[in-house]
């Protein structure tokens, strides 16, 4: 009977120890995994959250730039790190990208979600260099010199299957070289060396200074800080392509950790200083909680798939 009294004790203090550790998460530093280089644009979009979600978690949130291999390496090291809400995963679309196209068997199930944080449409961006003015001249081009015209992008991930949609509605052909981000994407197309990239409206400033050209945008309307680059669809090239973002976690974070790492997320995702810095970033907010962004990367796995299969870069 002592015996039984004593193990009902130790698990109760267990159970209370567990219970004080969750009430008091987090209770260090939160290290924040993105996935590429610094100066990229997910790194752009996530260093404005970081201050506020911290404001709300009453914890240093550090950003721990892992690139390499696609986004693959630091998806890598967030599946392995430990599921105790103290390892936050930055992600987007890439995550289905890589994975069908067989560069990683990890795939977004191996996560827990927390919260969309933002979208940003595509732009089909050129380099001054090019002798284009416009988007009837670059598929005049286009047309005439097939698998000549280059295109910078990270393979297999969105920057890769934007023009890659490009070339299936429009019937032309590129030319890829491969970079791990935009960064180093766009240090090459300002400098001369490749054609043609994925970017968005977060470059508008080197548009407006001769630096870049910037084709069409992948949006449903003209955006009202650049009215004068068309859309896609009114050029009769059916895409409407965004880069979503969020927050994940190691699978198995609990559930009390999990949800204050949302809550923080959703109060920062509506302060007007990140909406603002979004703004110039050309990227809308675009938050949803865990239940709802669980149900949305199901959905866009699902269209990631078929998107990929109808480029053929599934892996069989």
């Amino acid at each position: 009977m002592k015996k039984l009294v004593s193990m009902l004790s130790v698990l109760a203090l267990s159970a209370g120890f567990a219970a004080t550790a969750s009430a008091q998460f987090p209770d260090r530093p939160v290290k924040m995994i993105v996935p590429w280089a610094a100066g990229g644009d997910t790194d752009n979009i996530f260093r404005p959250l970081v201050p506020l979600m911290q404001k709300h978690l009453g914890q240093p949130v550090v950003i721990a730039n892992v690139g390499g291999a696609s986004g693959t390496v630091g998806a890598r090291e967030s599946k392995n790190s430990p599921a105790d809400g103290y390892t936050l995963y930055a992600v987007h679309d890439y995550i289905h990208l890589v994975h069908y196209s067989g560069l990683t068997d990890i795939k977004y199930s191996d996560f827990e979600p927390i919260c969309r944080v933002a979208s940003t449409p595509s732009v089909l961006t050129a380099s001054p260099k090019t002798p284009w003015k416009d988007w009837a001249e670059f598929m005049a081009d286009a047309k005439k010199r097939p698998g000549q015209i280059s295109v910078g992008a990270t393979l297999s991930s969105t920057s890769h299957i934007f023009p890659a949609m490009i070339e299936q509605k429009a019937g032309i052909k590129f030319k890829y070289v491969s970079y791990e981000g935009l960064a180093p994407r766009m240090n090459a197309i300002l400098g001369g060396h490749i054609d043609l990239t994925d970017s968005n409206l977060t470059q508008k400033g080197k548009v407006d200074a001769g630096q870049l050209k910037f084709l069409a945008i992948a949006s449903e309307k003209r955006d009202a800080t650049m009215p004068s680059v068309p859309t896609l669809k009114e050029l009769g090239v059916d895409i409407v392509y965004e880069v979503v973002r969020g927050l994940l976690v190691p699978k198995g974070t609990p559930a009390a950790a999990r949800a204050k790492l949302a809550e923080a997320c959703g109060k920062a995702v509506q302060d007007p200083e990140f909406a603002e810095a979004m703004r110039k970033q050309g990227t809308r907010n675009d938050f949803i909680g865990e239940k709802e962004y669980g149900a949305f990367l199901d959905q866009i796995d699902a269209e990631n798939k078929a998107i990929m299969t109808s480029l053929g870069l599934i892996k069989k």
